[in-house]
């Protein structure tokens, strides 16, 4: 893996991000009640405070909880909730390590069907059906992961041409893309439960 994604709008943590399948993932997680530049540069800003180059699953997973979620937490925190986002990285590198050993890759290496790679996805601590479809996605659209049926398996986030994601964004014009379908969604769904009542 070593492609240039621009999700956190910063070079240095996008660099990392299209380098490291730990680091994307760990940014996918993270990408909740956050502004999405925000999650993305997160996995930058905790491999400084680790005084690495990169995250390691068997480092981070041997980390003292509560230290870890104190690291996440220094100014500025590493996301709105950091205790609780530090549980949950903590948590997928200790299933990484158990299943993967260590190696995020390994979770979509070499599986040739989408299903499976979405199901593998969905398996991972913190990740439910949608964000394992934005982050298959994601591996289809920009980093090359493309095993059969995996537009289909990401659902609409797969379709070729849309703005719905994370996996959408290949720049500026394509964020504020996103952005505005994401608004129209929100708008859509307070609309209809304003009709219901």
């Amino acid at each position: 893996m070593d492609v240039t994604l621009h999700l956190a709008q910063d070079p240095e943590a996008d660099e990392l991000l299209g380098r490291s399948p730990l680091a994307a993932l760990v940014g996918m997680l993270l990408d909740q009640q956050v502004p999405m530049e925000w999650a993305f540069k997160g996995p930058r800003t905790i491999a400084d405070r680790l005084g690495a180059d990169d995250l390691d699953a068997h480092r981070i997973a041997a980390l003292d909880p509560e230290a870890f979620a104190a690291l996440l937490s220094e100014k500025p925190a590493v996301h709105r909730y950091p205790g609780s986002m530090a549980g949950r990285i903590h948590q997928l590198c200790q299933y990484l390590v158990e299943h993967y050993d260590g190696r995020a890759e390994l979770v979509w290496k070499g599986v040739d069907d989408g299903r499976e790679l979405l199901r593998r996805l969905q398996e991972l601590p913190g990740f439910g059906k949608q964000k394992a479809q934005i982050f298959l996605a994601l591996l289809g659209k920009q980093l090359g992961v493309r095993p059969q049926g995996w537009r289909e398996a990401a659902g609409t986030y797969g379709e070729p041409g849309s703005y719905r994601s994370v996996a959408d964004i290949t720049g500026p014009e394509s964020l504020t893309k996103v952005r505005a379908h994401k608004q129209e969604m929100k708008a859509a769904a307070k609309a209809a439960k304003t009709t219901k009542r």
